[in-house]
């Protein structure tokens, strides 16, 4: 398998494809779902459920804390969970550049394996697609999912309203310096790892014991700064947060001096931000901060009424600004 590559033939539908199903993602990931191989999984559902879809064409493939294959199953679960659901099953599709070594498709999918068992998802069907050289860059990854809704009500950007608190599970930044400095190959000296993480075992047991959340949302493309105007902005309400408060680290921080960018608009894969009833933010914090991916959680704001739909940073200088949402690609190809 050493010089293996992978040929247009593996996606014919043919043989070659076959065997690549069978020798290497079916060896790799089987489960009950997916030893059927069929072109759907069957799944008896009979309660509210979450779908969503992602793609992933992260680029370089692998980095500081991550990889592309274990991107494309945090990416889905995390999506799902932001909705209040147990992530359950995802569907796995790759494009793959014609050329690919078949050693780096393995090392890829060992890491699917890794993290779906973490999520505790099941890889339930897929598809693989091969085009020319050129025509990709590598492998593209699209991972979809379901799962089931476990919160009384619908957690939903709707439900935002004057004198909420606003947490962040975890320190920001880590994913969009990581990925930055390994695609640049810049030695910043900082040792800066991606926070891409499942978010199943920090997530799930607050759902279930409080109703306390009343929006979620994971802050990736665009970072903590976007998602915040995006709930500002449907709220029609203000958000204040307070930079003193923020968790970043002073690696992240000392980087994005250095390189002109601020944190805040970074792309981060292994934190939330958690809209939580008045007065209810301090039992939430609590909970996260059992657990180790939220050790560094914090509440970093409050909803108020003016100015509406906008965010406000005070500052540690005492000074107020506006953050205002990402208006161009930060960095592309982050996940």
């Amino acid at each position: 398998m050493k010089n293996k590559k992978i040929l247009i033939a593996h996606g014919s539908g043919g043989r070659m494809m076959h065997d690549l199903i069978k020798g290497l993602l079916l060896e790799k990931l089987d489960n009950p779902v997916l030893r059927e191989l069929s072109d759907s999984a069957f799944i008896d559902y009979r309660q509210r459920i979450a779908f969503s879809t992602d793609s992933f064409v992260v680029s370089p493939l692998f980095f500081p804390g991550g990889d592309i294959g274990k991107l494309s199953v945090c990416g889905t679960v995390n999506d799902l969970l932001m909705q209040g659901a147990i992530p359950e099953f995802l569907s796995l599709a790759f494009i793959i550049e014609e050329g690919l070594d078949y050693a780096l498709l393995e090392k890829i999918v060992d890491s699917i394996r890794i993290t779906a068992r973490q999520a505790g998802v099941y890889i339930a069907t897929g598809d693989i697609k091969v085009v020319e050289r050129g025509a990709a860059d590598k492998i593209f990854i699209n991972t979809s999912g379901i799962g089931r809704i476990i919160t009384r009500g619908r957690l939903s950007i709707k439900n935002i309203s004057f004198g909420d608190e606003i947490i962040l599970s975890g320190k920001m930044g880590q994913h969009g310096l990581a990925v930055l400095a390994k695609r640049k190959e810049l030695d910043l000296g900082f040792a800066i790892k991606s926070d891409c993480a499942p978010l199943n075992s920090l997530l799930a047991p607050i759902i279930k014991k409080t109703d306390a959340i009343k929006f979620m949302r994971d802050p990736t493309r665009g970072g903590v700064a976007t998602t915040l105007n995006e709930a500002a902005e449907s709220s029609g309400l203000g958000i204040v947060i307070e930079e003193r408060d923020i968790p970043v680290s002073s690696q992240v921080t000392a980087a994005c001096e250095l390189l002109g960018m601020d944190p805040l608009y970074l792309a981060n894969e292994g934190c939330a931000l958690l809209v939580v009833k008045s007065g209810q933010a301090q039992k939430v914090l609590r909970l996260l901060k059992k657990h180790p991916l939220g050790c560094y959680a914090r509440i970093i704001g409050r909803v108020v009424k003016e100015p509406r739909g906008k965010v406000v940073l005070n500052t540690t200088l005492g000074t107020q600004r506006i953050v205002d949402m990402l208006t161009a690609e930060h960095l592309p190809r982050i996940c």
